[in-house]
């Protein structure tokens, strides 16, 4: 049974996470999520413990940070902002998602006549 929204594939949300902080600046785990979904136009759902695992991730591994904030509601929030690190990490990250999105690309041209 097909859904609207899709599940983000394993690794992807690495790289949104990373490329959302990149442009948008320091954000709470709530409004990385809900900025993905929009710019996705709702078609990818985004969990709340699986965004979470990952900023916890990224964390450990150098490419963000944390620290403690006040939200646009008054609530104590943590944001997470990039580090060196994450910036090389990012562009790394989007060449290899070019690579294997062009040739997902070029497999499904196929037998396509093409």
């Amino acid at each position: 049974m097909a859904t609207d929204k899709s599940d983000i594939l394993q690794g992807t949300l690495d790289l949104m996470v990373l490329k959302t902080l990149d442009a948008m600046g320091p954000l709470h785990g709530y409004g990385i999520a809900r900025r993905i979904e929009q710019i996705s136009e709702e078609a990818l759902q985004v969990n709340q413990g699986t965004i979470y695992l990952c900023l916890i991730r990224l964390v450990q591994k150098g490419w963000i940070r944390a620290a403690w904030g006040t939200s646009e509601n008054n609530r104590k929030a943590k944001f997470y902002s990039m580090t060196r690190a994450g910036r090389k990490q990012l562009v790394a990250e989007t060449e290899n998602w070019e690579r294997i999105s062009g040739v997902i690309g070029r497999l499904l041209l196929l037998g396509d006549g093409r």
